[in-house]
């Protein structure tokens, strides 16, 4: 018998080792959509959830397992600081950004997250100073939308 490479066993060490790891990555997506899905409906209210993700998953599907994934479950998850900061932080990036429609989502969260209206056109003011008065005069367009739908749905309950 000729001595050669033994290639069977390793073959199937490796395929045993990559159908582990997608075992894995699976558990770990299911873990974090799972996760993230929780925290995104405390933001933005159990009531608009699902609403939400069909909005996500309307042209593509995957964009919301993504959203829901990463976003809810691994940024919005993380310690550090708490979610009103983070709030802040994102509503700041997004105005400078002029990222209208996640700005929108982002200032209802806020709100949920325990931001005053005060404290969001703080944050608002420094957008202004850094990314311009343009971007900040927009993202408070967007806040006065965000409050007056606020205030109408909180009449109609």
């Amino acid at each position: 018998m000729p001595a050669g490479p033994v290639v069977g066993p390793i073959v199937n060490q490796a395929m045993r080792e990559q159908v582990a790891n997608e075992k894995l990555d699976r558990c770990i997506v299911s873990s974090d959509y799972e996760k993230g899905y929780a925290q995104l409906a405390r933001m933005v209210g159990e009531e608009n959830i699902e609403q939400l993700t069909a909005r996500f998953k309307a042209v593509c599907p995957d964009f919301e397992t993504e959203v829901v994934s990463v976003l809810g479950g691994r940024i919005w998850t993380r310690g550090g600081i708490d979610l009103k900061t983070r709030s802040l932080c994102s509503i700041s990036i997004l105005a400078a950004l002029g990222r209208n429609n996640a700005l929108k989502l982002n200032l209802q969260m806020a709100l949920r997250n325990g931001a005053s209206v005060e404290e969001i056109c703080e944050a608002i003011f420094q957008v202004a100073a850094y990314a311009g008065f343009a971007a900040a005069w927009d993202a408070l367009e967007k806040l006065q939308e965000v409050l007056k739908e606020d205030d109408q749905s909180s009449r109609v309950e």
